[in-house]
């Protein structure tokens, strides 16, 4: 057993000169950053070439970019470990507040990400990044930042497109008006009364299209998650943009504002007591951190002794793992899914259940995204700031421990970008928990089935989607040793990540054949309605072209914007295929199409892609293509299309079970679930 630190009191004494001499020369900066983000994976060493070359380039920065109009970019030692460093100050600051500015978040940068070779700072007024890499005019958007005002806006339905709108209007000003230096701001009212300020910036090293394209993805981030709150930001490495219901930034013709000035000097007067009040600041500090050190030390005297075992978990093999599940099925656990040589894809990743309850906030309602199939459905932030979604097994369900069992031996080792992705596994006593990525913008049905949302599914994003899908669908039906063959494919089984990219989720009914089979009957036909195959739904027949008539259906719904369900049967007297064949008989294609997309989308490619999903959802399986046709027809604009026979316009003839997937009632847009595996 490790010695207990705190009965030492040499080390004590230690640690305490050595956090109080932290405490005294760590810079006290007037203000806090917004958000830091420091690489870790790369480091440098104190006495390197690259911390020589860092200290000078950070050095160069505060008066250059108050000399600059508050860009200024430059690189420092272009042989040996170069260092590429940019500061941008926000467009209405004045020299004097940007050089203070880029001071505050040298010093802290310096503080907070003390020997990594990326690094990152956010302030109010400045941001400042270093790399090892170029990315001067490279823009990047990836990994963004949200900051938003928790509270409502009164009428959210009416300010989302007014709020983009003006942020849109301001991006168009800040890209393509040279005089502006790619910064603008706006007042407008909402409603005739109220107030809103907008504002939108690029770093100046962008082209024109790039800073377009990177307000354009930061606008399109911030209409999903935070449109409905009273003011939000979104901060990349390449532009940022905010709205507030108040007045934040300075008007270009004043030199002042409501933005807090920069601190003035010291008045002589009160110098004495001023410093009196640092030193006591100080002091406290020191006492503070003493405190949290020595109680860091006993929990982690204390975690050191469950190291042992929590490393033991952590080696587990998929193998040993599922057996104390269970599973006893070695054949299947021995097939390679994702087409590697024997022996890869076999370690998966453990992490223990304190760290997912504590990064769950101890599984709150607040963190709670939905009821999945077998359990709960938590969001959840890992210490190092990344997002996941955590499925918690319920206690003592049989159902669900089934479905965790096949979920790990399937899941784990599919490995596409069009499918979510297992990231961590737990299980300790009588917890069992699956840990995904987290998708962000939840699940495709959000925005298509909304009138407001289905506004930012602009064609560039629906063409994406439906090739994502498409892509998705043909890993897992051809290009893995098994045929997976998913049986509920639907809109709110499409999750969409940071980016707007599909990834297929919510493999409750999965099932996988060898090579050698193609199709599988079953007595208990479980589905959704709208979405399943005639073969399937009357005769508890699937196959791969099951998913095929599933993902016609959802080309469908994606293109016309309208749900394929029993209200839209109810409202209409018909169902959506039915509505949509009659006006492609009569020559109305056009009549189908969702009104957004009227405008802003080469109707020959919609045309095509009306085709291609009326070809998938042809009444005879085999006359259905399959998916690396149907891929190889939506990326092909000179292939001849077949002519589609008639999709089936009627009711079920036999009672289906259950038409809606375990998965389906209230659950997160994150959550995934399987079903039974079966080798056939």
């Amino acid at each position: 057993m490790a010695p207990s630190i705190s009965t030492n009191p040499l080390l004590s004494l230690l640690l305490f000169s050595f956090l109080l001499s932290l405490s005294i020369f760590h810079p006290l900066t007037t203000a806090q950053p917004l958000y830091q983000n420091c690489e870790t994976a790369l480091n440098y060493t104190s006495n390197s070439t690259y911390a020589s070359n860092l200290k000078t380039l950070l050095a160069s920065l505060p008066s250059n970019a108050s000399r600059n109009n508050g860009f200024y970019n430059t690189t420092v030692g272009t042989n040996q470990d170069p260092v590429y460093g940019l500061v941008l100050c926000r467009g209405d600051v004045t020299p004097a507040r940007c050089q203070s500015c880029v001071d505050e978040a040298i010093n802290m940068i310096k503080w907070v990400c003390s020997n990594s070779k990326i690094a990152s700072i956010w302030y109010a007024h400045c941001q400042l990044r270093y790399s090892d890499k170029r990315f001067f005019s490279l823009m990047e958007d990836a990994g963004k930042i949200t900051l938003y005002n928790t509270a409502r806006i009164n009428n959210p339905t009416q300010f989302a497109p007014f709020l983009n709108d003006l942020l849109s209007n301001l991006s168009n000003r800040a890209a393509n008006d040279p005089s502006l230096g790619m910064f603008a701001t706006e007042k407008t009212k909402f409603m005739g009364s109220q107030d809103v300020y907008g504002l939108v910036q690029c770093t100046r090293d962008l082209s024109m299209n790039d800073c377009s394209s990177c307000l354009e993805g930061a606008l399109r981030y911030l209409m999903g998650c935070c449109s409905s709150y009273i003011g939000a930001r979104v901060l990349t490495t390449s532009c940022n943009l905010r709205f507030e219901l108040y007045y934040f930034y300075t008007d270009s013709d004043s030199d002042s504002g409501p933005t807090p000035a920069p601190p003035a000097a010291p008045n002589p007067t009160f110098k004495g007591k001023k410093g009196k009040k640092s030193r006591v600041v100080a002091i406290g500090l020191a006492v503070t951190f003493v405190g949290l050190v020595l109680l860091g030390c006993c929990i982690f005297h204390l975690l050191r002794r469950r190291r042992k075992p929590q490393e033991a978990r952590k080696q587990q093999s998929p193998h040993s793992f599922l057996n104390n599940l269970g599973v006893t099925n070695t054949d299947l656990l021995n097939i390679d899914i994702c087409g590697g040589s024997p022996g890869e894809n076999q370690e998966l990743p453990f992490i223990d259940f304190g760290t997912i309850q504590h990064s769950t906030n101890n599984f709150s309602f607040e963190n709670k995204l939905g009821q999945g199939g077998f359990g709960a459905v938590y969001k959840g932030v890992l210490a190092d700031g990344k997002e996941i979604a955590v499925k918690r097994l319920s206690i003592g369900s049989s159902q669900g421990l089934k479905e965790f069992k096949n979920e790990v031996i399937l899941i784990s080792k599919l490995q596409h970008k069009n499918l979510v992705r297992l990231v961590f596994y737990c299980m300790e006593k009588e917890e069992k928990l699956l840990i995904y990525e987290y998708m962000p913008n939840k699940s495709l049905d959000f925005f298509l089935f909304d009138q407001i949302k289905r506004a930012q599914l602009t064609w560039r994003i629906r063409h994406n989607i439906v090739n994502g899908i498409a892509r998705g669908l043909l890993y897992l039906h051809e290009d893995s040793c098994l045929k997976v063959i998913h049986r509920d494919l639907k809109a709110s089984n499409v999750l969409l990540d940071y980016e707007m990219n599909p990834k297929i989720s919510d493999f409750g009914l999965a099932r996988t054949f060898r090579e050698n089979h193609s199709e599988a009957n079953t007595n208990k036909v479980i589905g959704t309605y709208g979405y399943m195959a005639p073969e399937y739904a009357m005769d508890g027949l699937f196959s791969v072209k099951s998913d095929v008539f599933s993902f016609g259906v959802l080309l469908i719904e994606i293109l016309s914007g309208r749900k394929n369900s029993r209200s839209y049967l109810a409202e209409n007297a018909q169902s959506l295929l039915a509505y949509a064949w009659r006006l492609w008989c009569d020559g109305k294609v056009m009549e189908l199409l969702d009104p957004v997309l009227i405008d802003s989308c080469p109707m020959d490619e919609v045309l095509r892609f009306v085709h291609i999903g009326f070809l998938c959802i042809q009444e005879d399986a085999t006359d259905r293509p399959t998916m690396s046709s149907v891929v190889l027809m939506l990326g092909s604009k000179s292939m001849t299309l077949p002519h589609p026979t008639e999709p089936p316009l009627y009711e079920g003839k036999r009672k289906v079970i259950s038409e809606q997937s375990p998965s389906n009632a209230k659950t997160s847009s994150n959550e995934v679930v399987i079903s039974e595996v079966e080798p056939r």
